[in-house]
């Protein structure tokens, strides 16, 4: 496996984790442009989303599996959009 993708599985491994948005564009790394942070392993096994659930999120509302808001714990929100990740409930519902 080369860096690329132990990169990505590590951030996998630490979403499966993550209660918080905060700790989500943390481990992210975010901020990314004109996003609070970027997930580039969008093309792997594994989601975001998964790990996530694995985390206790839930999902709020999706209308695919690139275009989706979910629900911490706490009560954060998430929006993920092709990779972008967005801290709140910022879909475009209907649009």
């Amino acid at each position: 496996m080369d860096e690329f993708w132990a990169e990505i599985e590590r951030q996998l491994a630490e979403l499966r984790t993550a209660t918080t948005a905060d700790r989500v564009i943390e481990v992210l790394g975010g901020p990314a442009e004109g996003a609070d942070a970027f997930f580039g392993g969008s093309g792997g096994e594994d989601s975001v989303s998964e790990s996530l659930a694995d985390a206790g999120w839930r999902t709020v509302w999706s209308e695919a599996s690139y275009y989706y808001v979910m629900q911490a714990p706490n009560g954060d929100k998430i929006t993920y959009v092709e990779g972008d990740v967005y801290r709140g409930d910022t879909a475009l519902r209907g649009a």
